[in-house]
């Protein structure tokens, strides 16, 4: 493979990662051009780094601004059907992923992260776990810190990195290479973004390409959805999962290549897809030589990430939980098979998914309370197998579910399965504010 020619490179976007390449290719003394969708927004932002904007949005300001490029590099959140991507190949100018020029500048170990669900707490699980062992490890990639930010952190001196590898950053990859790779699950995603399923899983798969045969490569066991990449890695194969697997969770304790590293119910969450996560982050830490009481030690005080079935609080023993992060119909059915009988809060900005598929949840829930843009096509989903109520606003579906759930029984979920941007900017924001509102509901009872 060529060696890419940086010597005037195009970023696209001025998001976080944006930024953060913009000012790795600066500090090495690259040209640089920025270009985005939206410029006046950023156009401050733009000027505090010292670059050029072009409004990527406009086709000749854009077929400008390649003129001169010797490389792309596009932010992650710039969709596969941006003219900028055809523009590019058209011209045969080179495009790159942030991770791509980390790779070129770093030799530093990277271990990576990919799934439809559970990446960010695997991530987060694995770099623990190092950390815990006495290696000076970063969670980086689809964080606060993108990887070409954390590489010249000079205070930290990072010794190995762990990469919370999405789609739209493997999806042009050529160069970046993990150590170890886990492809957690893979379930319809971001079709809005990719166009089709095979695009995207094609763009998950990336995370095997560029291993060697000493690499390890991480994988749920038997998984049938992943069959087509498990059976064509070059890297040495771990497998994860309940019952079976390199790395596994009996009923009792969670084994990991013939030793046990701690009883699950030392687990602090032990729900089915938490065992999965728990299981997948050992395979990880362990094939990269973390210590198994490190492992074990992290496993036994993790409690969960914000906005991923986050307990929020019990009212009249009632129990509410957040899970706005689950933003597919995969990663709702996941978190709420964990639960006896539930009240579920869903719905918002379908991302071109099957929401039918919440369907095989329905003996699991005592309602539905469905809220935003896809409301309409959730009533219609449970229509004949569970009671659905249609809600207006994020209170009177929290007044709603837990009407519910005082006659019936279960708790309140709030597990929308689809994105926020109709309501709120973000689901953390989405998040946040179901959780302000119990909180504000738990103040009222104990006032009463």
């Amino acid at each position: 493979m060529n060696t890419p020619n940086l010597s005037h490179v195009l970023v696209g976007g001025l998001g976080l990662t944006g930024q953060a390449v913009i000012k790795a290719l600066q500090a090495r003394n690259h040209q640089v051009l920025a270009v985005d969708d939206h410029p006046q927004s950023v156009q401050e932002t733009a000027r505090k780094l010292g670059v050029e904007l072009i409004d990527s949005a406009s086709a000749t300001e854009l077929k400008r601004a390649l003129l001169g490029a010797t490389s792309v590099v596009p932010s992650p959140g710039i969709p596969s059907h941006h003219l900028l991507y055809q523009l590019a190949d058209n011209s045969n100018t080179q495009v790159l992923s942030e991770l791509d020029l980390a790779a070129m500048w770093d030799d530093r170990p990277c271990v990576a992260v990919t799934g439809t669900n559970g990446k960010t707490t695997v991530t987060e699980l694995t770099s623990q776990m190092f950390s815990a062992s006495g290696m000076r490890a970063a969670a980086v990639g689809n964080t606060e810190t993108p990887l070409v930010a954390a590489i010249d952190d000079k205070t930290n001196r990072y010794e190995i990195f762990v990469v919370e590898a999405s789609s739209f950053r493997l999806d042009r990859v050529q160069r970046f290479r993990a150590h170890a790779a886990a492809w957690l699950n893979l379930s319809p995603d971001h079709l809005d973004w990719h166009g089709d399923f095979g695009s995207y899983a094609t763009a998950k798969s990336k995370i095997w390409e560029t291993q060697r045969a000493d690499d390890i490569a991480v994988a749920p066991h038997d998984d049938p959805a992943l069959a087509p990449w498990t059976s064509n890695i070059s890297a040495q194969l771990i497998t994860f999962g309940l019952g079976e697997g390199d790395v596994h969770c009996t009923e009792r304790e969670l084994i990991a290549h013939g030793e046990r590293v701690l009883k699950v119910s030392e687990l602090r969450r032990s729900r089915p897809h938490d065992q999965l996560n728990a299981c997948a982050a050992a395979a990880l830490a362990l094939s990269m030589n973390a210590s198994i009481e490190s492992v074990a030690e992290v496993l036994a005080q993790f409690d969960g990430l914000a906005h991923r079935l986050e307990f929020v609080a019990t009212i009249n023993g009632i129990h509410f939980f957040n899970d706005s992060k689950a933003t597919t119909p995969h990663a709702t059915v996941a978190a709420i098979t964990g639960f006896e009988q539930a009240v579920l809060i869903a719905g918002g900005r379908n991302k071109n998914l099957d929401l039918f598929d919440l369907r095989r949840i329905a003996p699991k829930l005592a309602g539905v309370v469905a809220i935003g843009e896809s409301a309409e096509t959730l009533s219609q989903v449970f229509d004949g197998v569970v009671a659905t109520t249609v809600a207006h606003s994020m209170q009177e579906a929290i007044e709603s579910a837990t009407e519910i759930a005082k006659v019936s029984g279960g708790d309140v979920v709030l597990s929308p399965a689809c994105a926020s941007f109709d309501w709120y900017q973000s689901y953390n924001e989405r998040g946040d504010d179901f959780k302000q509102r119990v909180f504000s509901l738990e103040r009222e009872q104990l006032q009463s």
